[in-house]
Parts: C-alpha cells; sequence; structure tokens
C-alpha cells in the first residue's frame, strides 16, 4: 500500500465497464436515460469517448438496460475499437457489476466501474485511478461536501456529522480484479445482500482492504433529473473548445478554408464576411440586395453554393443570417408578410441545409443558423417571428443527430437584442448601450464555427454570470472584437491596393 512499501505490477491491463443499465424515469423518460441526446451525442456516447480516449485504459465492457444492446451497438458503430462487448445488464446494480467481471477474461488486472450517466468524466480523474491502482487494491472517487450534511430519523435531526470529513462519492470505483471478485463473492453468499455502489461492497466483505480516495470533480456530474440535462448541456457547451486569442490564431485556423454566408451585406452577416476575410478564409456573401439571391428559392441556394464550390473545391462553413421581421397581430398582417416571414425565417434554413449537406459532409463542416431570444415564449406582435425562430432551435437539434455519422456539426446561435439594420427598421432607434454590438455576435459565430461542439443553441449577452455557459461580450472581450474587426479592415485595403 502508499505509504507501507508495498507496490502492485505496473503492466496489468486496465478494463472500463460502462455501467448503463438505469431506465431514466427520475428524468421523465421513456427510453434510458444513458440514450438522451447532449450536446450533439447521446450521454453513453460521451462517457464512453472520455474512457476510450485515455491511453491508460485497454478495454471497455459496456453493460446496458436489456433490450437496447443493439440500439447502442449501432450506435457505437466501428469508432471505439477498445470497446469488445455490450452487454445486457442485470436487474440491480450490483447485479450489473457482477455480469461485468462475469465478462472480463483476465484473471488479474484492473477494472474500472463507471457510471454510463457521468458523461463529464477528465482524463486526469481516470489517470489518477488507474495509478493508484498500482499500490492499492481499491480505489474510489469523490469529493469534498459544500453543504452540511444532516442524519435524519422520522424527519427529524438526530445528527450532524463534521462535514470535514465528508465526501460526495463519484465515480469511476477502481478495483483490483481479483478483490473485487473476492468480495462480491462472500457478498453474494450473505442473504441479506444489498449494496448502492462498488466500494461499500469491498467496505463490508473485506474490511482489511484499505480504499483509498481520489479527488474526483464537481462537473463529474451524475445525470438523474431533468434539470441535470440542462446542466450538463451547458458544461459540454463551456469544455468543448477555447476560441483562439489572437488574429494570427484565427488565421492559422480560418486560412483556406471556405465560408458561404446567407443574409452577407448589413449587420452580422457583414460582420462574419469581413471577420472571416480578416482572418484568411476565402468567404461567398450572397444577399438579396447585393447579388440578387433569395434564400427561400431552391434555385438561388443551389445557384450560390455551386458558385463557391467551383471557385475553392470546397465548403466548409455555411451561415444562415439572413431574416424579415414583420410585427404585428397575426389577424392583422396580410398573406404577403406572413408568407414572406415564414419562408424566409423557416423554409430558407431547411433548403440552405438541405443543399449545403453534401458540401459540408465532403470537409465535416458546419452549419451555422440563427434564432431569437423569443423563440422561447411567443409573443404578441411576434407570433410568426418568434415561433419561426423556435422552428430553426428544433431544426438545428434534429439535423445534429441527422447528421453526426456524416460528421457535419450544426448550431445555433442566440443572441440578445443586436444593433442590426433589422432591427432599427423594426423598433426605430434605440439606445446604443441597450443592445448587443452585431461585430460582437460575429465573432462568437466564429468561435463556434471553428469549435467541435454540435446541437447547441449558443446564448450570446452583453454580461452574464460566470459560469452559465453563456457567451457574453464584456468589455474584456471588446479588445477581441476590435482586433477582429481592424484585422478584416487592413485585408480589405491590401485587396483594394493590389495591382
Amino acid at each position: 500500500m502508499i505509504g507501507s512499501g508495498q507496490t502492485y505490477r505496473t503492466d496489468l491491463r486496465t478494463v472500463a465497464a460502462v455501467l448503463a443499465g438505469g431506465t431514466g424515469t427520475r428524468v421523465g423518460l421513456q427510453t434510458p436515460k444513458q440514450l438522451v441526446k447532449v450536446a450533439g451525442k447521446a450521454i453513453i456516447e460521451h462517457t464512453i469517448e472520455s474512457l476510450h480516449a485515455c491511453d491508460l485504459v485497454d478495454e471497455i465492457v459496456v453493460l446496458m438496460t436489456p433490450g437496447y444492446t443493439d440500439e447502442v451497438a449501432a450506435l457505437l458503430g466501428n469508432r471505439y475499437p477498445k470497446v469488445s462487448k455490450v452487454l445486457e445488464g442485470g436487474a440491480t446494480r450490483n447485479e450489473t457489476t457482477q455480469r461485468a467481471l462475469d465478462a472480463i477474461s483476465d484473471e488479474e488486472g484492473n477494472v474500472l466501474l463507471h457510471d454510463a450517466v457521468r458523461p463529464l468524466l477528465d482524463q486526469r480523474i481516470v489517470e489518477d485511478c488507474v495509478r493508484a491502482l498500482r499500490s492499492y487494491e481499491a480505489v474510489d472517487v469523490a469529493i469534498p461536501s459544500a453543504d452540511t450534511i444532516v442524519e435524519v430519523d422520522n424527519d427529524v435531526i438526530v445528527s450532524i456529522p463534521d462535514r470535514g470529513r465528508l465526501r460526495r462519492g463519484q465515480t469511476p470505483q477502481c478495483f483490483r480484479l481479483s478483490t473485487i471478485r473476492k468480495a462480491y463473492a462472500l457478498a453474494w453468499q450473505d442473504p441479506n445482500f444489498t449494496a448502492t455502489d462498488d466500494c461499500s461492497v469491498v467496505l463490508k466483505y473485506l474490511p482489511a482492504v484499505p480504499i483509498y480516495v481520489v479527488t474526483g470533480a464537481e462537473h463529474n456530474m451524475k445525470i438523474t433529473h431533468p434539470v441535470d440535462i440542462f446542466l450538463a448541456d451547458k458544461l459540454f457547451q463551456l469544455a468543448s473548445h477555447a476560441p483562439p486569442d489572437t488574429p494570427d490564431d484565427y488565421a492559422d485556423r480560418m486560412r483556406g478554408h471556405t465560408l458561404v454566408v446567407f443574409g452577407g451585406s448589413y449587420g452580422i452577416g457583414a460582420d462574419i464576411v469581413a471577420m472571416a476575410r480578416g482572418f484568411g478564409a476565402d468567404v461567398f456573401p450572397f444577399s438579396r440586395s447585393e447579388t440578387d439571391t433569395h434564400v427561400e428559392r431552391a434555385d438561388d441556394v443551389r445557384a450560390a453554393l455551386s458558385q463557391a464550390h467551383e471557385a475553392t473545391g470546397r465548403i466548409d462553413y455555411v451561415v444562415n443570417t439572413a431574416g424579415v421581421l414583420h410585427k404585428g397581430r397575426l389577424s392583422d398582417l396580410d398573406e404577403s408578410a406572413i408568407e414572406e416571414s415564414v419562408r424566409v425565417n423557416y423554409v430558407a434554413p431547411l433548403t440552405i441545409a438541405r443543399l449545403a449537406l453534401p458540401y459540408l459532409a465532403a470537409t465535416k463542416g458546419h452549419l451555422l443558423l440563427y434564432t431569437s431570444s423569443s423563440y422561447t415564449r411567443g409573443r404578441a406582435d411576434y407570433s410568426i417571428y418568434s415561433s419561426t425562430k423556435s422552428a430553426v432551435v428544433n431544426l438545428t437539434q434534429a439535423l445534429s443527430d441527422e447528421w453526426a455519422d456524416f460528421g457535419v456539426r450544426v448550431n445555433c446561435i442566440n443572441p440578445e437584442r443586436t444593433l442590426t439594420p433589422m432591427r432599427v427598421r423594426a423598433f426605430g432607434e434605440e439606445a446604443p448601450e441597450s443592445l448587443l454590438a452585431s461585430g460582437a455576435v460575429a465573432l462568437t459565430s466564429i468561435d463556434v464555427l471553428l469549435s467541435d461542439i454540435t446541437g447547441q443553441v449558443i446564448d450570446v449577452r452583453r454580461q452574464t454570470p460566470p459560469g452559465s455557459g453563456v457567451r457574453a461580450r464584456t468589455a474584456g472581450e471588446a479588445e477581441r472584437v476590435s482586433a477582429a474587426l481592424a484585422a478584416a479592415e487592413e485585408q480589405v485595403q491590401d485587396e483594394d491596393q493590389a495591382p
């Protein structure tokens, strides 16, 4: 043991067993919660991805809710070669663990037992666990409790333990194979055997075996309740990608790539065009006013995409910022205004998505759409606008699932009230300090295009609480916006002066 001078072999294989026997009833679902999509992928896929990425893990065994093994096998495909088996779990957590132990062929080695619904597991925790098994036979993962823990009997407090000695248990729980197998062999002989986790089995039936504790992480959360899905989605959004720091960093990422922007003549679209050109991308803007491109017309969209592809041989990013806003009650709007709203705000994204897919699939590219904060709740005088923007959010989430096998990412930007010509036409002059700058939304858009996230609605706000999962463009980031626009202006000037 650590501290006693005893060490174990370091050449033993490590098998991770993903325990996915839950049903999702507490989340309010009819299907297992581990199959729920978070950040564009099933929860179980994120979990397996984390374990698969660790060099210290040699094999992965999946124990899935009975009746869903074929679905999981199809979901994983051949993308995770360390996954050797997808088997049915048992009726209880303990039965599922036993099936995992039975499925491992090694007589001796390391086993990491991890909840499938802890998808935010990071590499540091896995590595710490495997290294701890070089000196310990049993290893748990836990974090300090920020809350006071009380013991109750009949709803009355009977004890308040010292919080300094308490920890909140997580997974993986890790063992030498011979140790956990022996503990379970003894446990099954006990007619009163019951346990909610695997370390407690070792603690009760092999009390002489110390259980070492590796420090976990707050974000290594277990998805149990509906709110956990929302939180996990935001945590993935925060952790997915750090934006480049300087214009040179952006240029390194964008140079040689082709960007098509529909609605690129003014506002957010025009700023995206200017910034991306400044970063060295090949940019093709299309709009009704400058290129006579009507985004709701399939022939116009088809011609625009073909033009960009013929010029560069590829399309990496397609952005649609085009939109119209007709204010007024539904009963007061004429049919032409209603039709235009639906066609431009919803039919156009459908058309662009359908026609862009072949190009984006070839480059494993990115489609970026835009919604409005009004999508969360329909409002009087904005019934058509807000409902079509809500549809765009639903479309984003659906397409991210449909296109996952192609490697194409689909996301949606949700800016707060932004200073754009469309807003000025609809609402007149407003205090500039009350509105988000279009350049701020444009830079966030480019950040998202360069990220690996998919199926996300990215909120952009002028101010936001730390850790909320919302992208903010505050004073500290204003320099990045200014630098991006300055780089774009310099690039345009150089092009104008070229012979």
